[in-house]
């Protein structure tokens, strides 16, 4: 069968990206239901049995037990329902790691700006890369690259003077995912390793050229955090 590619931790800058949790009329709700009526149905010594099977807090008297097991069983129906939800799959995934302008101790007053915009395409059925675009930027409130950030970036000051300005290089980002049918023809997400990327390089870059935030960077998934929640480290 084809493989696809299931997101697990997926970030926001939307406060309201997902659909609402308390949409009563979705089958996970009657399980629930039919679930807590069962439970209501136990004894004192069978709610202490299934929540000992659990290894959750036996002790207290019956209709703590109830709602204690009540409790438990419908975060496991929501979370299984979650994992399962739409959008989950995807047909492409454009990983994205970003260079930036830096100075040596990450000075707190310091304006980031993007230099490097990378991004690799990994077609999630057969796990091979199919495209990449590349393309070097030219910053404007800080033009000169620190000695730290060209031994840092590997990125020369020659190469950003010769690149095009943000706006110019987003464009021809979007330019480039509209030419592979990226969000009409085929589903795709966003991939980055930690929440820097998109959370702060992207947004203070865009404050600072004075241009709307990109449509396709509010969601992403972390492999950071979707490595660690995996691998629990």
């Amino acid at each position: 069968g084809e493989k696809h590619c299931k997101v697990s931790d997926q970030e926001t800058n939307e406060k309201n990206s997902a659909a609402s949790p308390n949409d009563f009329s979705d089958p996970v709700y009657k399980e629930i239901a039919m679930t807590n009526g069962y439970i209501n149905r136990m004894t004192r010594e069978e709610l202490r049995s299934k929540l000992a099977e659990f290894q959750l807090e036996t002790r207290g008297v019956k209709d703590v037990l109830k709602k204690r097991l009540k409790n438990y069983y419908k975060k496991q129906k929501l979370m299984q329902k979650e994992s399962v939800s739409g959008n989950s799959y995807y047909d492409y995934i454009c990983v994205v790691d970003f260079e930036a302008t830096c100075e040596e101790g990450n000075p707190p007053e310091f304006k980031h700006e993007i230099i490097e915009f990378p991004v690799v395409l990994l077609n999630t059925h057969t796990l091979e890369i199919e495209d990449t675009f590349q393309q070097y930027v030219k910053p404007e409130v800080n033009p000169k690259l620190s000695d730290f950030c060209i031994s840092l970036t590997g990125i020369t000051q020659d190469i950003v003077d010769k690149a095009d300005t943000f706006p110019q290089v987003l464009h021809n980002v979007i330019d480039w995912m509209r030419q592979r049918e990226l969000g009409t023809k085929y589903s795709y997400t966003m991939l980055t390793d930690g929440s820097w990327d998109m959370s702060k390089f992207l947004k203070i870059q865009c404050s600072v050229s004075r241009i709307k935030y990109p449509s396709f960077a509010k969601k992403w998934i972390n492999i950071r955090k979707s490595y660690g929640n995996f691998y629990k480290v």
